[in-house]
């Protein structure tokens, strides 16, 4: 039986719900069994002394995803050593699924213009089928020739919420419900993380 997972791969620092949002309308309308989150352990494309500790981010996204079935979140980035890749990651998905999964890695317009900067980026579309979302102010149009056909261009509700934003309202002590779960917001609290990010 083939099983169609959906690949949600990010800093999320924090994680939130736009997020869980993209993966709610990939998941129905491409009839995806599941998305799995995967945090990115070492993201190789961010000034690491900028990012919270993998633990602190993996924590938060199981906890974003869990009252949703459909949604699951994985250590596999945060447990693995070195630089993350996604090439990396869809291999191990796909030893661990075996030939009859399908995957559908899901990504917000801004990855679709340094997606050939990727590491091993001409293996990607062999290893999965890409699926970008809109995102204010970014294109969605025009795909690399690295992507050719597979590739499926989701538009969306003009949705933003960044990551960066919601960092910055810690710091200046705004709140931030509704714009992340509540036990994210709880655990943000909790940990006292993003004190220092203000401006």
């Amino acid at each position: 039986m083939t099983v169609r997972l959906g690949i949600m791969g990010g800093t999320f620092d924090p994680i939130h719900n736009v997020h869980l949002l993209k993966a709610s309308e990939a998941a129905h309308r491409l009839r995806l069994d599941e998305v799995l989150f995967v945090p990115a352990g070492r993201p190789w494309q961010k000034n690491l002394l900028k990012v919270s500790a993998a633990e602190e981010r993996y924590a938060m996204t199981r906890l974003a995803v869990a009252p949703d079935p459909r949604f699951s979140a994985s250590r596999m980035e945060v447990d693995r050593a070195g630089p993350t890749y996604a090439v990396d990651t869809l291999r191990e998905l796909r030893r661990l699924h075996g030939p009859s999964v399908q995957l559908y890695f899901i990504a917000g317009a801004d990855v679709l213009a340094s997606i050939t900067t990727w590491r091993e980026a001409h293996s990607l579309t062999e290893l999965a089928h890409f699926v970008f979302c809109s995102r204010p102010g970014y294109e969605l149009a025009g795909t690399s020739l690295l992507l050719r056909d597979r590739v499926t261009l989701l538009h969306l509700p003009g949705w933003e919420i960044s990551s960066t934003a919601i960092r910055q309202r810690v710091g200046r002590g705004q709140s931030i419900r509704y714009l992340v779960p509540d036990p994210v917001v709880d655990y943000i609290a909790d940990r006292g993380l993003y004190r220092e990010e203000a401006h």
